[in-house]
């Protein structure tokens, strides 16, 4: 009898103030849970912690919250959410920028760090977001009740989506736009008989810098410009001399910018319910158009020249720093970490899905496109090149350069530019789209959760979503402008950069792997999918992934070089000074908010830690816990109770 008081002593539930549901002293409940011999059943936690009666000494019911939670929303099917993974996972880094730095970087060779840095740092955070929002059931901010004192880095992720849909939807904005100019009798980028071109147009070959859009080359070599380069900074832009000039608004872009954003609200305003239907469309259709542009691709002369190029391997990069830089920064931004919409994409899961399998299906997936990407974009550089007789190095770009240079001047090259230039542009949009629907729904999900149930009212995702993106729009009035362009690159440059994303990702497994517990979490995962994943996730959160993204990390902050345009304009330092605000925007939300929780709890610091670092487990944690309608009624226990609290104690 001694040691069944001294099981339930141990296990008695405290309810906190502020709390949803249940927390514990010892934080170990979850430890305690075992699974089934075939590994697929139910979790079988050990009875749930009752408290006794003062006067009877007889066991009572925890008490039960007392207010109805609106039920969270699940996807329709586990295909609802693969599919959003890649639709947000999956944008246009993969094709303008993957490619580019394979050849930038040995070709072939690029993938040996590509792939290393993949499993020692993307995957197993990719792993971590999405399994730790499916354990949770909360968005981007709430998920870090696991730990609440590092609720900062919830904060953090949520500024850092907010920037990046902010000014992501400028792409989509000037892709709506060239696409809208596809269609025309005469693609108006192919000549210099237009309204907007100036006498130093160029629709010969001339200096291949000057074809390949380089401005800044042209105007310090011979003077002249290519139509593209012309119908880009002229007519699209109608760029300004700088960011001290920023000029009026363009009205064509306005309305690209409403229909784009029109788009995207109605797409996300219902919740996973209508995402998760979209995102079939936007994800799946770009792969039919690589394919067929892939198959155009190739019939052309010089493709096979361009994908030589791409894949011939340079074994003596091996030794240079910046290949390895190049492969983790791309794994960071392609796999999008550490912007919150994972987690809460995996919040939207069944708890028992198998987010282990997920995470690789998707991380294949991701990689694979940027590989597949590669000989679409080569097979057309190389036919450009050989069309101008020209080095493919002179007309490699990646980027804007890429998207809005030059492959619209490649299909100047080919018969019938208007098909090849409008499903390019359709494909660019498609994944640009399904990008910006669940980077809009990672955001608002993590600002519903704030909402306590008792301020819920109707219609209130739908208003949120519509303050959110109205407040996007704003913002984005000022990237419309002739200075839009300097603007739009101070927040790709410092917002959600690859030093931001670093920080974000390296204080999430420091506060997982070692706040938390990496075992602990570890049998969290298992008491979910039903086995343990490899020890290798374990050992990569504890160390490899965090010195990874530190030595990124302080490789970016030694290696800092201010910002131009074109390599020829230089921003002012106030303009640096803006873009240096924007990311400590989100960093400073870590230690700012550890410091004012630390400072605002009461006893010695040992004990704020201990209490702001203990769970606050969400109501349904006490279902998994084995809290049931009739455990919950007030009653006395007989002996089968107390044995089966001595068995588990003994198991334990």
């Amino acid at each position: 009898m001694h040691t069944t008081t001294a099981s339930r002593d141990a296990g008695r539930t405290k309810l906190g103030r502020g709390q949803t549901g249940s927390q514990l002293d010892d934080g170990e409940l979850w430890q305690q849970n075992v699974r089934s011999p075939s590994g697929k059943g139910q979790c079988q936690p050990h009875l749930p912690p009752v408290p006794e009666d003062s006067r009877t000494g007889a066991l009572m019911a925890p008490p039960l919250p007392t207010r109805k939670v609106p039920q969270r929303a699940t996807w329709t099917n586990q295909m609802d959410f693969i599919m959003s993974c890649v639709g947000f996972a999956v944008g246009l880094g993969n094709v303008w920028r993957f490619p580019y730095l394979c050849y930038k970087n040995g070709g072939g060779v690029f993938l040996i760090p590509y792939i290393l840095v993949a499993l020692t740092g993307g995957i197993p955070i990719f792993f971590l977001e999405i399994s730790l929002g499916q354990f949770m059931k909360a968005g981007g901010i709430n998920v870090w009740n696991i730990a609440p004192l590092f609720k900062g880095l919830g904060y953090a992720s949520m500024v850092i989506v907010f920037f990046c849909n902010t000014y992501y939807i400028m792409v989509l904005t000037w892709g709506a736009y060239y696409l809208c100019h596809s269609f025309a009798p005469t693609l108006p980028w192919g000549s210099c008989n237009n309204t907007w071109n100036t006498p130093n147009c160029s629709e010969g070959s001339g200096s291949p810098a000057c074809d390949n859009g380089t401005a800044a080359t042209c105007l310090h070599s011979n003077g002249m410009h290519s139509p593209i380069v012309e119908f880009w900074e002229r007519r699209v832009l109608n760029l300004s001399s700088g960011l001290e000039e920023v000029g009026t608004i363009s009205w064509q872009l306005t309305l690209c910018l409403m229909a784009t954003w029109t788009v995207v609200y109605f797409c996300v305003w219902k919740g996973v319910k209508t995402t998760g239907k979209v995102v079939y469309f936007t994800a799946t259709f770009p792969y039919i158009i690589l394919i067929i542009l892939l198959v155009r691709g190739v019939t052309l002369p010089g493709a096979v020249e361009g994908i030589i190029y791409y894949l011939q391997p340079d074994w003596s990069k091996l030794g240079e720093a910046q290949v390895w830089i190049d492969a983790g920064t791309q794994i960071f931004f392609s796999y999008a970490i550490g912007l919150g919409a994972l987690t809460a994409l995996g919040s939207y899961n069944q708890f028992h899905n198998d987010c282990y399998k997920d995470a690789f299906i998707l991380a294949l997936v991701n990689s694979g496109t940027s590989f597949f990407a590669g000989f679409v974009v080569f097979s057309i550089l190389g036919f450009m090149a050989k069309e101008r007789g020209v080095d493919i190095s002179e007309v490699a770009e990646s980027g804007p350069g890429l998207a809005f240079i030059a492959y619209p001047k490649a299909v100047t090259l080919m018969p019938l530019p208007q098909v090849w230039a409008a499903l390019f542009f359709i494909m660019l949009l498609l994944l640009g789209l399904g990008s910006q629907f669940v980077g809009v729904e990672g955001f608002v999900t993590g600002i519903v959760d704030l909402f306590p149930s008792k301020y819920y009212f109707q219609y209130q995702r739908e208003v949120v979503v519509a303050i959110c993106i109205g407040l996007s729009f704003v913002i984005d009035l000022t990237m419309v402008t002739q200075g839009g362009m300097y603007i739009f690159q101070i927040f790709d440059y410092y917002s959600a950069s690859g030093m931001t994303l670093l920080w974000q990702a390296f204080w999430e497994c420091i506060v997982v792997a070692w706040v938390y517990g990496a075992d602990r979490f570890m049998l969290d995962i298992a008491c979910m999918v039903g086995y343990r994943p490899l020890p290798l996730m374990k050992w990569c959160w504890s160390f490899v992934t965090p010195l990874v993204c530190l030595g990124i990390f302080l490789f970016h902050l030694i290696n800092y070089k201010p910002l131009t345009y074109n390599k020829v304009y230089t921003y002012p330092w106030w303009g640096e000074a803006l873009g240096w605000c924007l990311a400590l925007a989100s960093m400073l939300c870590i230690p700012t908010t550890i410091l004012y929780k630390l400072s605002r709890g009461r006893g010695t610091l040992a004990k704020r830690w201990h209490q702001l670092t203990t769970p606050i487990w969400s109501s349904h944690h006490l279902q998994y816990r084995g809290v049931t309608a009739d455990s919950a009624r007030p009653s006395s226990v007989g002996p089968s109770l107390e044995e089966k609290i001595v068995i588990y104690e003994s198991v334990m």
